[in-house]
């Protein structure tokens, strides 16, 4: 699968982008705040229904205009340099309605069932944030990627989710009024036990499948010289309905939901140190590298599907050794389509005289309007 041609009207700071892309590698170059993450964002939208930056809808917009749109054709069962199926994938957001993503022009009815169909995969550097942030963004890591694999799991997330909202309005309910009714909690907490049980059985699975994963792509990047560790950090020794029942009174206290799978955390750790309190900006950099790269790994595996790789920025902190290096292992047939971003057109350009073997092209972007993008083989 690779993304062929990308259109956007009044998204971000572009008023109306037409670009067409090679199915390897391309490359954004300009200055900070030229316009390069706004396209990668365009992209991510037409995987997840939303924005990378975590944002809602509106900020989007470009000021003055009251809609976007995000178009993208892609070819669906193509290896590189292969034609394959053409699709089409739309958003499109007004102010003051509902957004809608379209495939091949039609309307889907519920965002869920369009996530998982273009399978991608962003590095950034929000990213720290897996480590540097709470246990909720490492939960979101995880959930993210086994959502993009597994329909079922998926669906179990949105309704716990939805389980756990419910739950948590009527214990405050219940404290604003000065009362309490055993059964109603009840009925959520048999949703929270039958979708959290399921929630927990597919993390498990999937950190036995990940962590080798994530442990070739770290001694790659740091020759062996370090081992990164990632611990799933949940209790799953006792049943959830027995730990619900445990927290009834801490819950009422609290007026939320104490315990469950949305309170669980992943420790990532480089040696037996925590890699949040005790590793370098190196470090913490190679660690969520390593993640990245393993999620899609992960993905590829159990979709079947090589996700587009989304690159921003990530070769500050890097020798051009490693850049090259990066660069070389991820223009390889052991990946698909690459998108990446930086600040200088030199440092892309001596990469790829080192590795013309690469198919790449090269965008100059300097400026916010789409004239002033353009392409080089």
């Amino acid at each position: 699968m690779h993304l062929t041609n990308l259109k956007a009207c009044n998204f971000k700071s572009y008023s109306d982008v037409d670009v067409d892309f090679c199915p390897n590698v391309n490359c954004f170059v300009g200055n900070n705040g030229a316009g390069k993450t706004n396209l990668l964002d365009a992209m991510y939208y037409l995987s997840f229904c939303k924005s990378s930056r975590g944002s809602g809808d509106m900020p989007n917009i470009k000021r003055g205009e009251d809609f976007f749109a995000v178009h993208g054709r892609y070819a669906m069962g193509a290896e590189r340099g292969g034609r394959g199926e053409e699709v089409m994938a739309s958003c499109v957001c007004r102010k003051g309605q509902p957004k809608q993503m379209k495939w091949n022009g039609k309307v889907c009815k519920t965002l869920g069932e369009h996530i998982g169909r273009l399978p991608l995969v962003m590095v950034s550097p929000y990213d720290q944030g897996i480590i540097m942030e709470g246990s909720e963004v490492r939960r979101k890591f995880v959930d993210g990627v086994l959502s993009q694999t597994d329909r079922g799991y998926l669906d179990h997330l949105l309704q716990y989710s939805r389980a756990v909202e419910q739950r948590n309005r009527l214990l405050k309910l219940f404290w604003e009024e000065g009362s309490w009714d055993e059964g109603q909690i009840g009925v959520w907490d048999e949703q929270l036990v039958r979708h959290g049980e399921a929630l927990r059985s597919g993390r498990v699975q999937f950190f036995k499948d990940f962590v080798p994963l994530f442990d070739d792509y770290y001694a790659w990047i740091t020759d062996g010289r370090e081992h990164g560790v990632i611990t799933y950090v949940a209790d799953r020794e006792t049943p959830l309905a027995q730990q619900l029942a445990a927290a009834r009174t801490r819950d009422r206290q609290a007026l939320f939901t104490t315990v469950g799978p949305h309170r669980d955390d992943v420790e990532l750790m480089v040696g037996d140190m925590a890699v949040r309190r005790y590793g370098s900006q190196g470090q913490q950099k190679t660690f969520v590298l390593a993640l990245k790269l393993a999620q899609f790994e992960y993905i590829y595996r159990h979709g079947g599907v090589k996700p587009i790789l989304l690159l921003d920025d990530v070769f500050d902190k890097l020798d051009m050794v490693r850049v090259t290096q990066l660069v070389e292992l991820v223009g390889s047939d052991r990946f698909g389509q690459v998108f990446l971003t930086d600040t200088q057109p030199g440092r892309v350009e001596g990469v790829f005289e080192t590795i013309p073997q690469v198919e790449h092209r090269i965008f100059k972007v300097d400026g916010n309007e789409p004239q002033q993008i353009t392409a080089t083989n």
